[in-house]
């Protein structure tokens, strides 16, 4: 049986089998590097998922199927994004009488005509119906009165 055994066994298959041992052993502790690191990106806990790790192959496995679906990064640059948009947004609103999206610089709503904003007598700037004073030109807002109010 021994001879058998190293007809079978030469020095050849020896080093084969060494080298596949060593090229799995690397592959091993570079999941585990990878798992580490990666956790660590995600905002996960790094320590928890190395220890998990260490189980050969399957806890590599294990945390690319439950590992957090963004990078940290890109949660910060998709909340920079989503706080961009808002911005944007803020520049539109609407009309509180019939709803529709009217322009921050509006002083009238293009579709029902309602009166949004009052025009600064000097600079003709929007402002604000509560502005005791135009911000551009710094000039007493005075309130208007309506067409209506002044007839009476």
């Amino acid at each position: 049986m021994e001879e058998l055994l190293s007809q079978i066994i030469t020095p050849e298959v020896r080093m084969a089998v060494t080298v596949i041992v060593v090229f799995i052993a690397i592959l091993y502790v570079i999941s585990i590097i990878w798992v580490i690191r990666d956790s660590y990106l995600r905002g996960s806990n790094p320590v928890i998922w190395g220890i998990i790790s260490l189980v050969p192959f399957l806890g590599a496995f294990v945390y690319a199927m439950m590992r957090p679906p963004m990078l940290l990064s890109d949660k910060d640059e998709q909340a920079l994004d989503f706080a961009l948009k808002q911005r944007e947004l803020m520049k539109y609103g609407e009309c509180a009488r019939c709803g529709y999206p009217v322009e921050r610089e509006y002083l009238m709503c293009p579709r029902c005509g309602t009166q949004l904003k009052n025009e600064c007598k000097k600079c003709g700037h929007a402002l604000n119906p509560e502005w005791t004073v135009c911000p551009f030109c710094c000039t007493s807002a005075g309130r208007r009165r309506s067409s209506q109010s002044s007839k009476k």
